[in-house]
C-alpha cells in the first residue's frame, strides 16, 4: 500500500508562485508513473501533469503548460509541482497520485492507483 502526501498549499496573490509536495511512503517509489490533478468547488478533478518513472520525461494539460513545472526526486521519494505566474483559475485542492501501469503518461483518474488527500491551493486576484 503506497501513501501519498502533499503538503506546500496555501493562499497566494496572482503572479505569485508556489512549490507542491507529494511524498511517498510503502513501495517502490520508482516504480509509479506520478500524476497531479487538481479539482475546484464543484467542478471534475482536472487533470495537470504527468512525470514517468525516471522523472525525464513530463506531460501538461494545455492550461498549465510553461507555468507549471513537475520534477520528481527518486532518492527522496518525492514529486514536486512548481507553479509560477499563478492565475485565480489555478484555485483548486491539488492532488498527487501514482500508476502502476507501464506508461509513461496517464490523464485519466481511473488511471491512477493510489491518491494523497490533497493541498489547497488559493489564488487571489
Amino acid at each position: 500500500q503506497v501513501r501519498l502526501v502533499e503538503s506546500g498549499g496555501g493562499l497566494v496573490q496572482a503572479g505569485d508562485s508556489l512549490r507542491l509536495s507529494c511524498a511517498a511512503s510503502g513501495g517502490i517509489f520508482s516504480r509509479y508513473t506520478m500524476g497531479w490533478f487538481r479539482q475546484a468547488p464543484g467542478k471534475e478533478r482536472e487533470y495537470v501533469t504527468t512525470i514517468n518513472r525516471a522523472g525525464d520525461s513530463s506531460y501538461y494539460a494545455d492550461s498549465v503548460k510553461g507555468r507549471f513545472t513537475v520534477s520528481r526526486d527518486n532518492s527522496k521519494n518525492t514529486v514536486y509541482l512548481q507553479m509560477v505566474a499563478l492565475r485565480p483559475e489555478d484555485t483548486a485542492i491539488y492532488y498527487c497520485a501514482a500508476a502502476l501501469g507501464p506508461y509513461s503518461h496517464y490523464q485519466e483518474p481511473s488511471e491512477y492507483d493510489y491518491w494523497g488527500q490533497g493541498t489547497q491551493v488559493t489564488v487571489s486576484s
